[in-house]
């Protein structure tokens, strides 16, 4: 069945393959503390500009990244601020608030949080005469791409990174599809620049070409203890090895930008498509997710061939799908889906 569910559907860039049958025998110590770790933690502060003090930690999964960070960063009176449709305020099966950090949400806009609203949001909360009785905010959680497909400007992060900074709190960026946000035509800055943009952000590994994980990266420094953290919410792999070697070969020649730019230029051919055959789009996302309108009786029938995420209903005929691309998209499949519809 022709599927574009999701962009974690495939398994692993070959030459991902390549290098961990490659090195399948060879003996390293464990925990991230072998030879192909440290080369991908080298090779990802070179390509994110990294001073003497950043650091970079690989670890396993998205939701164990969010809450394994948010909670290393959070005092245990705070919460974490985002969007109402935020990835750890919908998705992740209350898995902040699990480590005993609540999620505050707030409005957003086509699934981006702006500055006046942040601003209002943190004023109010300082001028209640009654906040010592609630949950203070201590880090602002915003995702790029959002879980909408759409990006921040660099103006945009800037105007986040000054408002969360005068309230003394960190902005935390969620990069599990970070390749596909950087590589659309309308990104303004590059995987360098967010150094200067947030105060630690990740990129993601599995939607964009691993097997599985995420690599940390705090520019100014990590949090006291952070290995340990990791060890405590399970997210240290004790065959580091596995992230190291996919993350090494990620940022070996830079694959991980090439191949998020592939995805982003199937979109592209998965946008002319729908635009051909008259299919309205719920919003305009400039990267690898998109979403189109489609009558239920259509979508039903649509869904016996074609793999696809229902989102939201928009009346009581018609629905919002998604579909993403990815990494391993094809021509052949996008010609295959423009053929069925």
């Amino acid at each position: 069945m022709l599927s574009f569910k999701c962009d974690y559907s495939e398994g692993a860039h070959p030459l991902i393959l390549e290098a961990l049958v490659r090195t399948n025998l060879e003996q390293c110590d464990g925990y991230g503390e072998d030879r192909f770790t440290a080369s991908a933690r080298e090779r990802i502060a070179r390509a994110c500009g990294l001073g003497p003090g950043g650091e970079v930690y690989l670890l396993g999964g998205g939701t164990q990244t969010n809450s394994t960070i948010i909670a290393a960063l959070l005092a245990p009176y705070e919460g974490a601020v985002a969007v109402r449709s935020g990835h750890i305020a919908v998705h992740e099966a209350g898995a902040v608030e699990y480590t005993g950090h609540k999620v505050l949400t707030i409005e957003g806009r086509d699934g981006k949080m702006e500055a006046d609203a942040l601003e209002a949001f943190l004023a109010s909360f300082q001028a209640d005469p009654n906040k010592d009785h609630m949950v203070w905010p201590g880090l602002v959680y915003i995702s790029f791409p959002t879980e909408y497909g759409t990006i921040y400007t660099r103006s945009e992060l800037e105007a986040l990174h000054s408002v969360a900074s005068s309230y003394g709190i960190p902005l935390m960026l969620d990069g599990a599809r970070l390749g596909y946000g950087l590589s659309s035509p309308e990104c303004d800055f590059s995987l360098e620049d967010l150094k200067d943009l947030v105060d630690v952000f990740y990129i993601g590994g599995t939607k964009v070409g691993a097997l599985c994980g995420e690599a940390v990266v705090f520019p100014k420094g990590a949090p006291k203890h952070f290995f340990t953290t990791v060890k405590q919410h399970g997210a240290l792999f004790a065959k580091g090895r596995l992230l190291g070697i996919q993350f090494d070969t990620l940022f070996t020649d830079g694959l991980y930008l090439k191949i998020s730019a592939h995805a982003i230029g199937m979109a592209g051919l998965l946008k002319e498509v729908f635009r051909s055959r008259g299919i309205p789009f719920f919003l305009e996302s400039p990267t690898n997710q998109q979403f189109v309108i489609l009558e239920n009786e259509r979508m039903k029938e649509l869904s016996t061939q074609v793999g696809f995420d229902v989102w939201e209903a928009v009346d009581v005929t018609h629905t919002a799908v998604r579909f993403a691309t990815s990494w391993a998209t094809s021509r052949e499949q996008i010609e295959q889906l423009a053929a069925i519809l």
